[in-house]
C-alpha cells in the first residue's frame, strides 16, 4: 500500500501548488492515519481520498478561492467546482495507476461531497471529513490561516474551540481537536473578550 500511496501523491502533487494545499494535504494525511488506527476504516479508501480530496482547487482561479472558504466566506458554487473537478482528476489519477475500480468509486464518492455533504456516508467518509477539518487546528494552519484571512490568531483559535462539537463525526477526531486547540491557545494566548464576541457573533 505504501508504494501505491507514493505513486498517488506523485501524480497529485502538481495540483496541490495552490492555496497551500500540499502542506494541508500532508497534515490531513497524518490525522487520517491516527483516525484509522483508532476508529478503523479502510486505508485503501481513506488514504487515497485524503491525498486527492482538494485537487479541484487547481481548477479555481486563485482570486476566487478565498470567496469559497474561511470565516464568513462560503460561496457554495465555487466550493462545489473544486469538489466536482477534483473528483474527476482523482478518478483520472487512480485509473492511470490501475487502482481497483470498486475502490475508485468509493473514493470518488467521498471526494465529490467532502465539503458540501453535511452527513457522512460511511466511516471512511467520516474519517476523511474529520481529517480535513482537523487540519484547521494544526500548528501549520494557525500559522497560515490568520494571515490569509486577516484575523487575530488567538481569536481564531478560540473560535475553533466552539466549532468542535458541530464539526466532527468521530470521537477520536473530537479528542484530537480539543488537544490541538489547547496547544494553539497556549501559544497564542487568551484573546480579549470584545474581540471574541465580534468573532463569535
Amino acid at each position: 500500500m505504501q508504494e501505491k500511496i507514493r505513486e498517488i501523491f506523485t501524480l497529485a502533487r502538481p495540483y496541490l501548488d495552490t492555496r497551500d494545499n500540499e502542506i494541508h494535504t500532508l497534515v490531513a494525511y497524518s490525522f487520517a492515519l491516527k483516525l484509522l488506527d483508532a476508529e478503523g476504516g479502510d486505508e485503501k479508501v481513506v488514504l487515497p481520498a485524503i491525498l486527492l480530496h482538494d485537487l479541484g482547487w487547481k481548477m479555481v482561479p486563485e482570486d476566487l478561492q478565498l470567496q469559497a472558504f474561511g470565516p464568513g466566506r462560503n460561496d457554495k458554487k465555487i466550493n462545489r467546482i473544486h469538489e466536482v473537478e477534483g473528483s474527476k482528476k482523482a478518478r483520472e489519477i487512480l485509473e492511470a495507476l490501475n487502482f481497483d475500480p470498486v475502490l475508485i468509486e468509493k473514493i470518488v464518492e467521498i471526494i465529490i461531497g467532502h465539503d458540501s455533504r453535511a452527513k457522512a456516508l460511511s466511516l471512511d467518509d467520516a474519517i476523511v471529513k474529520d481529517s480535513d477539518k482537523l487540519w484547521r487546528f494544526s500548528e501549520q494552519a494557525l500559522e497560515l490561516d490568520p494571515k490569509r484571512f486577516e484575523i487575530d490568531a488567538a481569536v481564531h483559535a478560540e473560535w475553533l474551540k466552539h466549532q468542535i462539537e458541530g464539526w466532527f463525526f468521530t470521537v477520536t477526531a473530537k479528542r484530537l481537536a480539543y488537544e490541538e486547540q489547547r496547544l494553539r491557545a497556549l501559544r497564542y494566548g487568551v484573546p480579549k473578550q470584545e474581540d471574541c464576541e465580534r468573532r463569535l457573533s
